[in-house]
């Protein structure tokens, strides 16, 4: 299993150096949110990059739907290359919770899946080296195969994480075509249904290095408590833990020194276990 945490807010230079410290103790990736505005995703991603050498870096998550794929495509190529192929995507509907901004964007939930899907096939063209797209929502067609070639990724297959809400079968399905699965369960999650997912998948043809996600907080004070807490989700076969820290406000100094605290402290993992 690999360790990662969620960085709930601050400003740039404290999340950057939040990353720092991230990497230093011991942690396999840190993950940014990507507001309508805010702090920049991928800026800011780019600045951890520079400071880090080998921390996975990504967003949790980027609203596809709400985002123009071909830029989304460019943003996470730049942060590959800078990052010498560190780079994860992950991709969900958008969020439409009232605290959020209202930005006139597309709601209605079908358009919007059928959007994602388009626009996760657009990326993986760009990625791929293709310069054309054709599809309901999305046309990208250039003759300008020097810009691909320039922006080409590092990595061979830029894992491209969705959500996937479970037990709902095209929800599942999308994730069959995807690197990774972040859950959205129907009550609170447990890892039995974890375990229920991840053999639904299987039994499909899932990739056999799909990465499923699993997420919450363990105590930064008391290491065997927080791998205790950790590893029923590993046993039910999730290949990433997630540490969270969303309870509101997410930047004040006493969010932001708990965030440094747990991060210090380093991952959840068994004292026997390795990275993965």
């Amino acid at each position: 299993m690999r360790y990662g945490m969620i960085l709930p807010g601050g400003t740039a230079a404290e999340q950057l150096e939040q990353a720092v410290v991230a990497e230093q103790s011991g942690w396999d990736g840190v993950f940014v949110w990507e507001a309508a505005y805010g702090v920049d995703a991928w800026s800011l991603l780019s600045a951890i990059a520079a400071r880090t050498s080998r921390i996975r870096l990504g967003t949790m998550l980027t609203p596809l739907p709400f985002r123009r794929p071909w830029k989304v495509a460019s943003q996470v190529a730049t942060l590959d290359q800078l990052s010498n192929g560190r780079a994860i995507l992950t991709v969900g509907l958008g969020a439409l919770e009232t605290d959020l901004p209202s930005t006139g964007e597309q709601v209605d939930l079908r358009t919007r899946a059928a959007m994602m899907d388009e626009g996760i096939d657009l990326i993986r063209t760009l990625w791929d080296g293709g310069l054309r797209y054709q599809g309901s929502h999305y046309t990208y067609e250039s003759v300008r195969d020097d810009l691909t070639v320039v922006a080409r990724p590092v990595q061979d297959r830029i894992p491209l994480w969705v959500v996937g809400a479970w037990p709902r079968p095209k929800s599942m399905r999308r994730a069959l075509r995807c690197d990774g699965v972040l859950p959205q369960y129907a009550g609170e999650g447990s890892p039995a249904e974890l375990a229920a997912m991840r053999g639904w998948l299987s039994e499909r043809g899932a990739r056999p290095d799909l990465d499923v996600l699993a997420e919450g907080e363990t105590p930064a004070d008391d290491p065997t408590a927080a791998a205790a807490a950790v590893k029923p989700w590993a046993d039910a076969g999730a290949t990433w833990w997630l540490e969270t820290r969303w309870e509101m406000p997410h930047h004040c100094p006493e969010r932001m020194q708990q965030v440094r605290d747990r991060l210090a402290a380093g991952p959840p993992r068994d004292a026997g276990s390795q990275t993965g």
